[in-house]
C-alpha cells in the first residue's frame, strides 16, 4: 500500500509560503509605482496601456515554460526551490534599477525585465503547494498565501507614504527624476524580496517525483475505497494531431491578419493599441502551425509540443475557471494602470507629475493599494471560515460582487479619503482571486503535471490584461472622452461578470 502524503503544521505551512511575503512585495511596488514613474519619465495617460504590456507578456512566456520545467527538474536543490532562487536574485537586482532609469524606455525595458523575473519565482510557488499539501490542506496553503500577499502588498504600497510622511524623505524632484521616496521604497523592497524567498529555500524540504507519485497514487486509492469521483493523479500524455494544430492555426492567423487589417484602414478612428490584440490572435495561429510542424516530424518529446498539447487537454474543471479568470483580471489590470491617473486627475484635479497634488494623490494611491492589501490579509482569515458555511463557488461569488461594488464606488465618492472604503471589496475580491481559483484547479490537476497546467492558468491571467492594454485606451479616450475615472468603472463590470461565471465551475 502506498503511503499518504502527510499533514503540515501550521509553521511548516508559514514556513513554505512566507516566500510570497517577499514576491508581493516586488509587485506591489511595481504595480503602485511603475505609471508614476512612465509619468515622470514622460509618458502621458494614453500611452500607459502600451508601456505596461510588458507584464502580461512576460508572464504569458515565462510562466508555462517554468511550469513544464519545475514539473522536470530534481537536484540536490530540489525541484520547484531552484527558480525561487534564480527569480529572486535577478528581481531583486531589477528592483534596484529600476527607479533609477533616466529614459522612458529604460524604464519600460526595466520593466519587462523585474516582470520576468518575478514570474520565474512566482509560478512554482503555486504548484508548490499542490506539491507539498494534501487536498483537504491546499486551501489552508492559498489562503495562507493570500495572507502573506495582503502583508506584503501593504506594507510595499504605502512605503512611498510612509517614508515621505512618517521619515522626512523628499516626495518631489525635478521634472523627470523619480522622487527619493519611490528609488529608497524599490531599495527596501529588494532586500525584502530576496530574504523572504531565502527563507521559504532554507526552511522547506521538498518532496521528490517518486514520493509525489506515491502519495498520488495512496490518494487515488483512497478516494476509490470512498467511492469519490476524482481527478486521474497521473496523467498519461495525450498528443493533439497535426491536423487539428494545422487547421486550427491557419484559422486564427487568418483572423489576426483580418483584424490588422482592419484597424491599418479605420486607424484614424481607431487606437493603435488594438494592433496587440490583432498580434495575439495572430500568433496564437502561429504557434499552433509551429506545433503541428512538430507533430508531423515526429517531436512527440519536444518540450514546447508537449506544453501545446497540454494547452489543449486542459481538465474541464480548468477550462470553466478560465472565463472567471479572464474577467477577474481584466479589471485588476486596469486598476494597476489607471489608478493613479484617475485619482490624481479626478480627486486631486491634476496631471502636472512635478506638481504637489499630483504626488500627493500619487502617494495617496499608494496607501489605497496598501489598503486593499491589508484587507486582502484580513480577507484570508475570513474566506476559509465563509467556505466551511457556503462552498468555494459561493464564496467567491460574493468576494468578486464586493469588488465589483469597490470599483463602480470611485465614480461616485468625491472625497480622496473616502476612497479606502472602496478598497475593502477590492481586498476581500483580491485575496479570493488569489486563493479559490487555485483550490479548485489544484484539487483537479494531475500530480505530475502541477507545474505545466499552473503555468497554462497563467494566460487566462495574461490575456485579459493583454486585452485591457489593446482596448482600455481606446475606450477611455474615444467614448469616455479622455477621462481614466472611467476605466475603473469598466473594472467593475468586468468584475461582476467573473462573479456570474463562478457558478459554472465544477468543483472537483
Amino acid at each position: 500500500m502506498n503511503k499518504a502524503k502527510p499533514e503540515l503544521n501550521f509553521f511548516q505551512i508559514f514556513n513554505m509560503c512566507f516566500g510570497f511575503l517577499g514576491i508581493q512585495m516586488g509587485f506591489a511596488l511595481q504595480n503602485a509605482n511603475v505609471s508614476r514613474i512612465f509619468e515622470t519619465l514622460g509618458a502621458d495617460y494614453n500611452s500607459l496601456a502600451i508601456l505596461w504590456i510588458a507584464a502580461p507578456i512576460t508572464g504569458l512566456v515565462v510562466q508555462p515554460i517554468i511550469g513544464h520545467m519545475s514539473d522536470n527538474t530534481w537536484n540536490r536543490f530540489g525541484r520547484r526551490r531552484p527558480f525561487f532562487l534564480i527569480g529572486a536574485i535577478s528581481a531583486s537586482l531589477a528592483l534596484l534599477i529600476m527607479p533609477n532609469s533616466p529614459y522612458l524606455w529604460m524604464a519600460a525595458g526595466m520593466l519587462w525585465i523585474m516582470d520576468a523575473a518575478i514570474n520565474v519565482s512566482m509560478e512554482p510557488f503555486r504548484a508548490f503547494v499542490g506539491d507539498m499539501l494534501p487536498k483537504h490542506q491546499r486551501a489552508t496553503g492559498f489562503s495562507m498565501q493570500s495572507f502573506f500577499i495582503g502583508i506584503g502588498g501593504t506594507i510595499a504600497s504605502a512605503m512611498p507614504w510612509i517614508l515621505a510622511n512618517w521619515l522626512d524623505v523628499s516626495n518631489t524632484a525635478e521634472p523627470g527624476v523619480v522622487p527619493d521616496s519611490v528609488k529608497f521604497s524599490f531599495y527596501f523592497g529588494a532586500l525584502a524580496f530576496f530574504l523572504a524567498v531565502a527563507w521559504t529555500i532554507w526552511s522547506t524540504k521538498e518532496y521528490s517525483p517518486q514520493e509525489l507519485d506515491e502519495f498520488a497514487a495512496a490518494e487515488a486509492e483512497e478516494e476509490e475505497k470512498r467511492g469519490i469521483e476524482h481527478a486521474v493523479q497521473i496523467k498519461p500524455h495525450v498528443s493533439r494531431s497535426a491536423l487539428a494544430y494545422t487547421q486550427g492555426g491557419l484559422a486564427w492567423l487568418f483572423a489576426g491578419i483580418i483584424m490588422t487589417a482592419v484597424i491599418q484602414i479605420f486607424k484614424a478612428s481607431l487606437d493603435k493599441q488594438l494592433f496587440i490584440l490583432a498580434g495575439v490572435v495572430a500568433s496564437f495561429g502561429v504557434l499552433q502551425l509551429i506545433a503541428g510542424m512538430l507533430t508531423k516530424k515526429g517531436s512527440t518529446e519536444n518540450g514546447f509540443k508537449t506544453m501545446m498539447d497540454d494547452l489543449f487537454n486542459m481538465p474541464d474543471t480548468m477550462k470553466q475557471l478560465a472565463w472567471v479568470q479572464f474577467f477577474s483580471w481584466f479589471p485588476l489590470f486596469a486598476m494597476w494602470i489607471y489608478t493613479t491617473a484617475a485619482v490624481t486627475s479626478h480627486h486631486f484635479n491634476t496631471s502636472d507629475t512635478a506638481s504637489t497634488a499630483y504626488n500627493d494623490g500619487a502617494n495617496w494611491v499608494g496607501v489605497l493599494f496598501g489598503g486593499q492589501f491589508a484587507f486582502a490579509a484580513l480577507a484570508a482569515v475570513v474566506i476559509p471560515l465563509l467556505v466551511r458555511f457556503t462552498n468555494l463557488r459561493v464564496t467567491h461569488l460574493i468576494n468578486l460582487n464586493l469588488g465589483a461594488i469597490g470599483f463602480i464606488s470611485f465614480m461616485f465618492i468625491d472625497n480622496p479619503d473616502y476612497l479606502i472604503y472602496s478598497m475593502i471589496g477590492i481586498g476581500f475580491a483580491w485575496a479570493s482571486i488569489l486563493s479559490i481559483p487555485y483550490t479548485l484547479l489544484a484539487n483537479s490537476l494531475p500530480q505530475n503535471k502541477m507545474g505545466i497546467f499552473m503555468g497554462i492558468f497563467n494566460f487566462f491571467i495574461t490575456l485579459p490584461q493583454l486585452v485591457a492594454a489593446s482596448i482600455l485606451g481606446f475606450m477611455i479616450t474615444r467614448i469616455f472622452g479622455g477621462e481614466p475615472i472611467y476605466a475603473l468603472l469598466i473594472a467593475g463590470v468586468s468584475m461582476a461578470i467573473a462573479g456570474l461565471l463562478t457558478l459554472r465551475v465544477r468543483e472537483a
